[in-house]
């Protein structure tokens, strides 16, 4: 990327919440967010991405192919770079990126604003991670 990942959101798939992958993103500065149970709107994102690649990738190519994987590296340029995106507003997200440079921290100033303090290793079973919350 040509900024500094400052958080990640993810579902509460249990491979999100190995404590050796938060304290990873912690040593990098990088908050864990997951989302709440049955909140697929806060995923939307991801949702609609992986929508698109069933619809306009996989059901074009063979998945056991030979070349899959100069395929996949084809169809990511092109996602990247190339195909319109209505939630960017009709932009790529390369043109996105670069609209956006100019108000994008530097990872120094990023960094420089974590708070390892304010940070803690997330539980994959949300009443548990909600009630350790309010221990604090």
């Amino acid at each position: 990327m040509p900024f500094p990942i400052q958080r990640i959101q993810t579902d509460r798939g249990l491979e999100f919440f190995a404590e050796d992958v938060q304290r990873r993103l912690m040593e990098w500065a990088i908050k864990f967010r997951p989302v709440p149970p049955r909140s697929p709107h806060l995923n939307g994102k991801v949702e609609r991405t992986q929508r698109s690649d069933l619809e306009e990738f996989w059901a074009t190519v063979d998945p056991k192919a030979t070349d899959i994987e100069d395929c996949l590296a084809e169809w990511q340029h092109f996602w990247n770079s190339d195909r319109l995106h209505m939630a960017l507003g009709g932009n790529a997200p390369i043109d996105h990126i670069c609209d956006r440079l100019a108000k994008t921290p530097l990872a120094d100033e990023v960094e420089a604003r974590y708070d390892l303090r304010r940070e803690k290793i997330s539980v994959a079973d949300y009443r548990v991670d909600m009630a350790l919350v309010q221990l604090k």
